[in-house]
């Protein structure tokens, strides 16, 4: 049976707190929750001006999934969140982080030449010993 989702802070056996979207279901009369690119926010204060703002992260730093199932005994509680501001803040973090993924780009040969560091190293040699040569 799956629920309508909604966005939580979810309070963790282990102390942590996640802010994410969350679907509850039940499957084989255990409660999980699905998070959907689950967050942690820290509240950071500026001394210097007397201000304070947020630190948005990821949960998980180097997953590669953005879904992720947490059983119901590992949680203390969990409320739900429906303050606007914090929402919107989710989602343009959300949208930034996206971003950033997006235009990370792996090298290829269509990049430019790939060697090895002595291919690389004869080749400035190579060049180098030509440009003297002109020089003369």
């Amino acid at each position: 049976m799956m629920e309508e989702d909604f966005y939580a802070v979810i309070k963790l056996i282990t102390g942590e707190e996640i802010f994410s979207s969350v679907t509850p279901t039940e499957e084989h009369e255990r409660m999980l929750l699905v998070l959907h690119n689950p967050v942690v926010i820290e509240i950071v204060t500026m001394k210097q001006i007397g201000m304070q703002g947020y630190k948005i992260d990821p949960w998980l730093k180097f997953a590669d999934d953005d879904t992720f199932l947490l059983d119901m005994d590992r949680v203390v509680t969990i409320s739900e969140v429906k303050d606007e501001e914090t929402l919107e803040m989710y989602q343009k973090f959300l949208d930034q982080y996206q971003n950033k993924n997006e235009k990370s780009v792996g090298m290829n040969k269509e990049m430019g030449y790939i060697s090895s560091v002595t291919e690389a190293r004869k080749q400035f040699e190579k060049l180098y010993k030509s440009e003297d040569i002109k020089d003369s």
